[in-house]
């Protein structure tokens, strides 16, 4: 059951992804989560001067296994013309999204995690040029590293998404599949 302003909702299961809060939020259902999301600022950039059909379907990067993240990619916009990016920038607030948002909690939860310094460390040549050439949650383990797939952590009642690192994916019938066989192999236990 949860009360509302707009009044009680009550349900046998609930499903939730909560993106840029899910390690907060699953904190407070209980489950025990050995990871926190760290918010990065996505960039992308446009050039201007180029011929409209330069690029003419998507271009990624062969991912390279010594750097985290998806890797800068050229996007062909529909009205003409294309955007090279995301970049990933550490971003000071979980709900930043310019360079001058900045949340003392939030900066204060970064660097206290050692997860955070442990993926610096691993990361710190990748990190640096980033941060030169310069949100999106991304989930980081105790130990440093980078939550790339998707993360899912359970109670009796409650199926949290804690990690999802691809926007599109979330919306894929594959994941949806999973989501409601774990809802319905719970039922039976």
């Amino acid at each position: 059951m949860l009360e509302t302003s707009a009044g009680r909702i009550e349900a046998g299961k609930a499903v939730f992804c909560a993106g840029l809060m899910s390690d907060r939020l699953a904190r407070k259902f209980g489950v025990p989560a050995d990871f926190q999301i760290v918010p990065f600022r996505g960039e992308n950039f446009r050039f201007l001067n180029q011929p409209a059909d330069l690029v003419r379907h998507l271009i990624y990067p062969v991912p390279d296994p010594e750097r985290p993240f998806l890797g800068v990619h050229l996007t062909r916009k529909i009205g003409g013309g294309f955007t090279v990016g995301p970049n990933a920038v550490l971003s000071l607030k979980r709900e930043g999204y310019s360079k001058l948002d900045i949340s003392p909690r939030d900066v204060a939860e970064i660097l206290s995690y050692p997860g955070f310094w442990r993926l610096v460390g691993k990361n710190f040549s990748a990190a640096t040029s980033e941060l030169t050439a310069s949100v999106r949650a991304q989930a980081v383990a105790r130990d440093g590293s980078i939550i790339d797939d998707f993360l899912f952590s359970q109670t009796e009642h409650t199926l949290h998404v804690c990690n999802a690192p691809s926007p599109a994916a979330t919306a894929a019938f594959p994941i949806a599949r999973y989501i409601v066989e774990k809802l319905m192999a719970s039922e039976t236990v």
